[in-house]
């Protein structure tokens, strides 16, 4: 099953490369550390003038912590080095560089999805005695057990947690009242209001969501089966697409077709935020980290127009929102030949309370209580989808199963294939896939 785990990724990391300008917002652009706060950061240094390469995507989430980081351990003797990358590309080098005995990022951002795969192929080293050797130091009891549980597997920690995403809806504030709409809690409230906003002659397609067909299509199924307190797999392994959960999420997807973009399956969050820029969306949900780009008068004229809520459900008896919850943290590569202590201290300095404080509205620190209906727009919406969202399953089978299922869903979707053929399809390829 290990091995699996890395041939799947590195099919993702392949897929996602084609599509890499399209990919993680604000990627590939250098940042110059324009993000960057001042914070401690005092580790022991080396005897002789170092390198630590780190392996970060940009992103208005990402970029504050990495940036601090760089900026604040840098020294006469260690340089910390990190280029811009998108998405797709940090995909790409994180399978590469865990690909041999050795690699060539000693630092690497990682996300709770991938960790119980990483970790179960022992391409990770475990934090547990580091984090209690320093904790006292960095104030690291302040971040949330919830969110070290997500970055951990088979209970040991992988990955110091920085910020977590989920998902928030956007929707358009003066559309909205000018036709007296309420802001949807369901699905069949973003259709009923979907109906009103192309009846009243506003837009086509009136709903915006990330389906593009090589990567965000799955999160948003995965979404909608979480909201019914459901998920692809099982966290012991057992492959879960066969069952009425998995045909309730995936007809409810289907339902929202008709008032999305006939290209929605090429479109990614950034294609979403520039449908909400240019006025052809009134409503998209997408991840915490990509609404603050709403509120910026630099990348819209309606930003201004812009409210925001937390994440509706399926339907108004379901268990959960239409949600996913992902934690990034920082992790330390099993073949990094750097002092494990020194990169420790480095990753705890980005997450550290002044660094934390630094990131918001921009990012969702990990550290408890940051974020608030006062230090950011969409506070309020993110603090509602965080209490409702489904926690994580933890499971190393779920990255693979979810290479293998996107294609049969995308034709799904798409309607090449029938739902019932299309589940079915999808069982198989996922009980293959965990082996």
């Amino acid at each position: 099953m290990a091995k699996m785990t890395t041939r799947a990724l590195s099919a993702f990391a392949l897929a996602l490369s084609a599509t890499v300008a399209l990919t993680a917002c604000g990627a590939g652009s250098r940042t110059d550390n324009e993000n960057a706060t001042k914070v401690s950061c005092s580790y022991e240094a080396p005897a002789e003038k170092t390198t630590v390469n780190v392996l970060a995507y940009n992103s208005s989430a990402i970029d504050p912590f990495t940036d601090t980081m760089v900026s604040s351990c840098t020294t006469d003797m260690v340089t910390l080095k990190h280029d811009p990358i998108d998405f797709g590309g940090q995909v790409t080098k994180t399978t590469a560089t865990l690909a041999g005995e050795t690699g060539t990022y000693d630092i690497l951002e990682t996300y709770g999805f991938v960790i119980p795969g990483f970790a179960d192929d022992g391409k990770l080293v475990p934090l547990d005695d580091l984090w209690d050797k320093y904790a006292a130091d960095y104030g690291l009891d302040q971040i949330s057990e919830s969110m070290r549980a997500g970055m951990s597997y088979d209970g040991k920690l992988y990955a110091i947690p920085m910020q977590a995403q989920m998902y928030v809806m956007a929707y358009r504030t003066d559309i909205f009242e000018e036709l007296g709409l309420e802001v949807p809690e369901t699905f069949d409230d973003m259709i009923a209001a979907a109906e009103e906003i192309k009846a009243a002659g506003e837009m086509e397609y009136p709903i915006a969501l990330p389906w593009l067909a090589t990567a965000d299509v799955t999160t948003s199924y995965e979404a909608a089966m979480n909201s019914l307190g459901a998920d692809f797999a099982t966290a012991e392994g057992e492959v879960t697409l066969d069952t009425p959960e998995a045909k309730q999420a995936l007809e409810a997807l289907l339902a929202l077709k008709p008032y999305m973009d006939p290209q929605v399956t090429t479109f990614d969050q950034p294609k979403v935020q520039q449908q909400l820029f240019n006025g052809s969306a009134a409503m998209a949900i997408m991840f915490s980290g990509r609404m603050i780009d709403l509120t910026m008068e630099s990348n819209t004229q309606l930003a201004d127009s812009f409210g925001f809520a937390g994440a509706p459900k399926l339907t108004a008896d379901a268990p959960h929102s239409y949600n996913r919850l992902s934690i990034d943290g920082w992790s330390i590569p099993f073949n990094t030949a750097l002092d494990h202590d020194m990169l420790f201290e480095m990753m705890a300095s980005a997450v550290s309370e002044d660094a934390s404080k630094a990131a918001v509205p921009a990012a969702y620190p990990a550290r408890e209580g940051m974020v608030t209906e006062e230090n950011s727009p969409y506070g309020a919406a993110a603090n509602d989808s965080m209490a409702t969202a489904m926690p994580p399953v933890v499971s190393p089978v779920l990255a693979d199963v979810t290479n293998e299922i996107r294609p049969i869903l995308v034709n799904i979707l798409n309607g090449k294939i029938s739902v019932d053929e299309g589940l079915a399809s999808m069982q198989a390829a996922g009980e293959k896939a965990a082996g």
